[in-house]
């Protein structure tokens, strides 16, 4: 049993689940930063342009139970922004991770210095050959 908790101690604080943690975190706050947005600027600006449509209050009534559409309808724009938002994230990410790891090219040599270091090399060979 003593391993066992040792073995779970060392993979949870391992660094891949402590960013992971992060992450799950920092979504969760970016989902309501998104949701906020999606709520209360863009689907009244749509409802606006709907003719006065209130998404929120979209619903069907079955027998005793309702059905909220609306509200299903903004959960798919929450989920169309965040997907794209994080796409987007990736991309820029991916692109300065791609620039950071291309080698630097050496400039090449001209033919003519290479002709030198000949020269050079071979005048050597003679003086010591002298």
């Amino acid at each position: 049993m003593k391993k066992m908790l040792v073995e779970f101690r060392d993979f949870a604080l391992k660094g891949n689940v402590l960013d992971l943690a992060v992450a799950v975190v920092i979504g969760a706050a970016f989902g309501k930063i998104v949701s906020s947005l999606v709520d209360n600027i863009i689907m009244p600006v749509v409802g606006v342009l709907l003719g006065g449509l209130d998404f929120t209050k979209l619903s069907v009534t079955v027998g005793k139970s309702v059905i909220q559409y609306g509200a299903f309808i903004q959960s798919i724009v929450d989920f169309i922004i965040i997907a794209f938002a994080i796409f987007i994230f990736v991309k820029i990410l991916t692109s300065f991770m791609k620039k950071k790891e291309q080698p630097v090219e050496e400039t090449p040599v001209p033919p003519t210095e290479e002709y030198l270091k000949e020269i050079r090399d071979l005048l050597k060979e003679q003086q010591k050959e002298i």
